[in-house]
């Protein structure tokens, strides 16, 4: 479960508030709960902390010979995921590097000697957010990989065709696809090409990207989708009402909506290929403070924190307690380089480890596991060929 703790230096514990305050039903509670670990899901973050340059420093200083026997779990980092790997002709692309986990899976991989292909919507903050993870290949010198940004907008479909063709250009094959960027409880838009912005930006933009470069993904290579715990569960896919053409708005369903998505287009791309050897997965990162919830106010919050909290006290466990950076990556690259393929290939893993928990009808914020409508293989399916539908596009 996500909520195990971190390590102590790592803890920052929220306040909570009116604890006392009875009217607050416990159905309530519990979507407000739900709501609140989703904020909580990373994809974004401003910059990456000195602790993580001060880490690069030291792991160059001391040689790190892989452990016999390794256990990872919900407080495990890149690194430790990592120790001992070397990375080296290893291509990566991943999307997303100009914020939070995106720049940590960059850097992490990259200074175990990886080759890196970075997405980005806005190159200029890209560059300045990433230099760390070119610090990392210069500081472990010929360990190190190499790292580079290419454009890519997931709101517009031409952008991605644009990327897509630029990669299929220069015919070098990826190991590893990591679909890492997204977007949170937005207000209700439209993309350029007419779609809901969420469903757009974290599915369907994907789905036409990782689509159009699989003759780049030999066997043996792998798909991560990031997806999201509490925002999956929030809501299944709408194969009717994609867009919200007749359904009312709401933020947290259109994100939930295409958290799903996410799982199962991991599912059915799972199907599709792994007969040639190309296996994909789904992870959930945990809950880290980022600024993924700008769209949330303040007083919105601390409800969210106060639910999330009594719940946890109800049940006799400890407060909540976010995640670190590292280790909010750590299960991104478990997946994609650590665990065996079938081991993780059409599943949906969280913490380092492959969620063995189906989840049916009301569950509660803190629950771990993963919705069973998000791993059916029929409803993936139909997924896919909706996708298809929307983005004029035969894969």
């Amino acid at each position: 479960m996500f909520l195990n703790f971190l390590k102590y230096r790592e803890k920052k514990m929220f306040i909570n508030l009116f604890s006392n305050n009875k009217r607050i039903h416990v159905y309530n509670r519990n979507i407000l709960g739900i709501i609140l670990i989703t904020f909580l899901i990373l994809s974004n973050i401003v910059s990456a902390s000195q602790d993580i340059k001060e880490e690069i420093q030291a792991k160059s200083e001391k040689h790190i010979s892989a452990p016999e026997m390794s256990v990872f779990g919900a407080t495990s980092t890149t690194d430790e995921v990592l120790e001992g790997r070397n990375l080296k002709g290893k291509r990566i692309l991943i999307t997303g590097v100009s914020a939070g986990l995106g720049i940590e899976t960059a850097r992490a991989l990259v200074a175990h000697g990886a080759n890196v292909v970075g997405t980005a919507r806005d190159l200029i903050k890209a560059k300045t957010a990433t230099e760390i993870v070119r610090m990392s290949a210069a500081t472990t010198n010929t360990n190190g990989g190499n790292f580079e940004l290419v454009e890519l907008d997931l709101t517009s479909l031409a952008s991605v065709r644009t990327c897509t063709d630029k990669l299929l250009t220069d015919a070098e094959p990826f190991d590893l696809v990591i679909a890492n960027a997204g977007v949170m409880a937005t207000p209700f838009g439209r993309t350029s090409d007419g779609f809901e912005t969420q469903f757009a930006t974290n599915h369907l933009g994907h789905f036409v990207l990782v689509n159009r470069i699989v003759p780049l993904m030999q066997p043996g290579s792998r798909l991560v989708v990031l997806s999201s715990s509490a925002g999956h569960r929030s809501s299944d896919v709408n194969l009717d009402d994609p867009n919200f053409d007749h359904t009312p708005y709401s933020p947290w369903i259109a994100y939930g909506r295409s958290k799903t998505a996410n799982i199962l287009f991991a599912v059915e791309f799972d199907r599709r290929h792994r007969d040639r050897g190309v296996r994909a997965t789904a992870v959930h990162p945990g809950g880290i403070n980022t600024e993924l919830g700008r769209h949330i106010g303040q007083a919105v919050l601390e409800s969210m924190i106060k639910s999330i909290n009594d719940e946890l006290a109800e049940q006799g466990k400890p407060l909540f307690w976010f995640k670190s950076i590292p280790q909010g990556a750590a299960t991104s690259i478990w997946a994609g380089i650590v665990a065996s393929a079938d081991e993780v290939g059409g599943k949906y893993c969280e913490d380092c480890h492959v969620t063995t928990k189906l989840l049916d009808g009301p569950v509660h914020a803190t629950s771990d596991g993963v919705s069973r409508y998000a791993l059916d293989p029929d409803r993936a399916a139909a997924l896919w060929a909706k996708s298809e539908e929307l983005v004029g596009e035969k894969f």
